[in-house]
């Protein structure tokens, strides 16, 4: 079980609060009350950020707000998540085109890191998932298979039996084509939502095992390309391709909200257009686009490819 720290956890909150409300000045009272905090502790907290220039004190009325060692604390994060800063720019003119959200994320430690947002949708900057299956197969799609393979070995993030053949055909068919194109469920989406910026670990024993049958239950929602008829609508959920570093390892992955049902072309010109951005966001950032890559499942990834040539299908994708 991993120690945690109240007090610490209190600030952090605090910083949380200021940071999802850019701009805005709140006094003391109201911050306790919107925290739930007693008011000495808060007064606390907000003495020593304001030593420490992470809050700056207004005087008439007496109010607080983000201070400038805030500034200086996102320049030196930023430095480490730079493609993240070249992405947003594009994210930004992609979701203008859709009228739909994208983002860019990354793994970092043992967590799945959101970095940027753009467009309608609301995604909190900074959250963070467990970067453990079932949860983060996109993430190594597009790396070796060392990498692959690493994260199959996890501990599950909840328990949940994996159909390592067919993870592995999804693995040959998205480093085939570029990009996946993914369909989850309402229970899919509130599964994401538990598990937002929870540790596998703090689950209770009874909530993990719930948690587990309910992705059981919901069943390997895969798109692969035999799946997309360009003519017939499919119901998506996302789109996501990646980014590479200079080593040619992936670094980002790039997602393009859809939420409803297209046609296998549309998806064919979206899933196009979010790998276009991709390698922009590669090229720019001084990364590589490595060669596509073998995999054990390769022989079942040409097999899908000749059927797709016949029926006229040429895209695909996958959870």
């Amino acid at each position: 079980m991993t120690r945690r720290s109240p007090p610490t956890e209190r600030v952090v909150r605090l910083l949380d609060f200021f940071a999802a409300r850019p701009g805005q000045r709140f006094g003391l009272s109201e911050l306790a009350r919107e925290l739930e905090l007693a008011k000495p502790t808060c007064l606390g907290i907000v003495t020593e950020l304001t030593a420490g220039g992470y809050l700056v004190r207004d005087p008439r009325p007496v109010t607080y707000r983000l201070g400038p060692a805030m500034i200086a604390a996102g320049r030196v994060a930023g430095e480490g998540f730079g493609a993240s800063e070249v992405a947003r720019r594009h994210l930004e003119d992609l979701s203008k085109r859709y009228g739909a959200t994208c983002t860019a994320s990354a793994v970092v430690g043992d967590r799945i890191l959101m970095l940027q947002s753009a467009g309608p949708g609301r995604v909190k900057l900074g959250e963070t998932y467990p970067f453990a299956p079932p949860v983060g197969l996109m993430y190594v799609l597009w790396d070796s298979d060392a990498a692959f393979d690493a994260w199959l070995a996890k501990p599950p993030a909840v328990p949940v039996r994996l159909d390592e053949a067919h993870l592995r055909r999804v693995v040959a068919e998205c480093r085939e084509h570029g990009y996946l194109v993914e369909s989850l469920t309402s229970a899919g989406r509130r599964l994401y939502s538990l598990m937002a910026g929870v540790g596998a670990e703090e689950l209770p024993p009874e909530v993990r095992g719930l948690v587990g049958e309910l992705v059981s239950s919901l069943g390997e929602r895969v798109y692969l390309g035999a799946d997309l008829e360009p003519r017939r609508k499919h119901a998506v959920s996302l789109l996501a391709a990646p980014s590479f570093d200079a080593a040619g390892r992936q670094e980002l992955v790039l997602t393009l909200s859809v939420g409803e049902s297209i046609t296998g072309a549309e998806i064919a010109r979206r899933g196009a257009a979010l790998v276009a951005i991709a390698d922009a966001v590669t090229a720019e950032s001084g990364g590589r686009r490595p060669r596509v890559q073998s995999s054990e499942c390769g022989s079942c990834a040409r097999k899908d490819r000749i059927q797709r040539t016949e029926r006229g299908v040429r895209t695909t994708g996958s959870r």
